[in-house]
């Protein structure tokens, strides 16, 4: 007979990625006349597939135009950040980059399209950078973060590195850049702080 943690799981659809930690999470969605209803975040759901975790800081950026690219950005340890991110409004591409030293996959990336028709939502740990591009405008992102900002240990890498490889989908001249983004330095520049222990 199925128990509860069986029941739990159902509400949620985990699918991995081609790295080790970030993960692929769609909470089921429960539809009619009116409209949809999910569940976007259960700590009870979330802890019986491995991600027993506590948020600190809820986050959500509006992106004006298409083409919008926020990252690569971390926190470093020991204020490093894992991020729930999803999709309200609009559509992005979210990428995350492993880069914890020892890892088999260090500098390899992964990316998921967010939606808010897909309602899937990008688990990403502490230990890789983060970055997304929007695919339409006035896209909405919000991401619950497992540790609160702190401008000290905050960082950025540069988005269109050639050692990453990242297709991001634009042509970098299209791309939409803050100062400090636009700014960033290259991967090869750049010491990350992360190891696979943390």
């Amino acid at each position: 007979m199925p128990g509860e943690s069986d029941s739990l799981i159902a509400m949620l659809d985990v699918a991995t990625t081609a790295l080790d930690g970030p993960m692929i999470l769609t909470p089921r969605r429960f539809a009619d006349t009116r409209g949809s209803f999910s569940e976007v975040w259960n700590a009870r759901t979330m802890a019986s597939v491995g991600l027993d975790f506590e948020f600190t800081q809820d986050n959500q950026s509006i992106s004006a135009v298409a083409g919008t690219i926020r990252g690569l950005h971390y926190q470093a340890p020991p204020y490093a950040q894992g991020k729930l991110v999803r999709c309200a409004a609009g559509a992005l591409c979210d990428i995350a980059v492993d880069v914890r030293k020892g890892s088999a996959t260090y500098g390899q990336w992964t990316g998921v399209d967010l939606t808010a028709e897909n309602g899937r939502q990008f688990w990403i740990p502490p230990g890789f950078l983060h970055g997304f591009v929007t695919r339409a405008d006035q896209t909405v992102c919000l991401y619950k973060c497992t540790a609160v900002y702190n401008p000290e240990a905050d960082g950025a890498v540069c988005w269109n590195d050639p050692d990453l490889m990242i297709d991001w989908g634009i042509k970098p001249d299209d791309a939409i850049l803050s100062d400090r983004d636009a700014a960033a330095p290259k991967f090869a520049d750049w010491c990350s702080p992360f190891t696979e222990e943390g």
